[in-house]
């Protein structure tokens, strides 16, 4: 019994991650066409500009609804410290992928797609089991 709810959590909070996700990736889209074809601002600068609204917004709904727990409130610094690094990880190997698929003739559009497809699986994990923990700290004695 206690397996079957362990598995319908688990499930749960792989829908809430994959709805936060979209929310994420749909934001920084649009964004990055705005500055891109609206704006004209090149790879990089359209890229951080579209992330760093995302990012916000990814990290309002990861925190409190899909990794949300008790013990993480009294560690609001680590936890955002935490996030900052993975993101700042995740922006540089995002940019190097859409770059390269764009200097090999692949649109930046869809290698956002591509590079989504990476993440998805790659911040799961890092969510789950480093930034957002779903443990209290031990006291040390």
């Amino acid at each position: 019994m206690k397996k079957k709810i362990n598995q319908k959590t688990i499930l749960k909070q792989i829908t809430y991650y994959l709805i936060s996700g979209e929310a994420y990736f749909a934001t920084g889209y649009i964004v990055f066409f705005i500055c891109d074809k609206g704006l004209h601002l090149n790879l990089w600068w359209a890229k951080l500009s579209a992330n760093i609204i995302g990012w916000v917004i990814n990290y309002i709904l990861q925190r409190y609804w899909v990794f949300n727990n008790k013990h993480l409130s009294s560690q609001k610094i680590e936890v955002t410290y935490r996030y900052v690094i993975i993101t700042v990880i995740d922006f540089v190997i995002d940019y190097l992928i859409v770059r390269e698929l764009k200097v090999n003739g692949i649109t930046p559009y869809l290698g956002q797609f591509i590079s989504a497809g990476f993440f998805t699986v790659w911040n799961y994990y890092w969510y789950k089991y480093w930034v957002f923990p779903n443990k209290s700290k031990k006291s040390k004695k």
